[in-house]
């Protein structure tokens, strides 16, 4: 059987870890070995990091979500419950963007919810005196 050298197919492979590398620092753009390494680095990073954005999006969502239910009275929580006893089906993205854009739409989603689960009545603290 004829020997197979490669050379080509080689050179095609190792040409495009050197361009994807481009930019990085040092032999990690110059080297083969090395760019192949920060390659695959940024590869587990990228997907990493994917999953990571997704996160921090719905913690801004929940924070915005929760500043608007504040200036209307209501507790995060106590939004939340109360649209989902209202059957108000919206997701904390589109929540947090009408209370970015639009503060009458959110109070009056706020309204909603408290009418359909109205938040507890705090409960006052007994004294020393009271309790004995």
């Amino acid at each position: 059987m004829a020997r197979v050298k490669r050379g080509t197919k080689r050179r095609a492979r190792r040409k495009k870890y050197l361009k994807r590398t481009k930019g990085f620092f040092l032999t990690k753009s110059k080297l083969y070995q090395s760019a192949q390494e920060a390659a695959n680095r940024a590869d587990r990073y990228a997907k990493r990091d994917r999953r990571v954005k997704k996160r921090q999006y719905r913690r801004l969502w929940i924070q915005r979500v929760g500043a608007a239910a504040r200036l209307n009275g209501l507790t995060y929580g106590q939004l939340i419950h109360g649209l989902k006893t209202a059957g108000v089906v919206l997701d904390r993205k589109v929540l947090a963007d009408i209370a970015v854009k639009d503060a009458a739409a959110f109070a009056s989603l706020a309204a909603t919810a408290k009418a359909a689960a109205p938040p507890p009545a705090k409960a006052k603290k007994a004294s020393a005196s009271e309790t004995a």
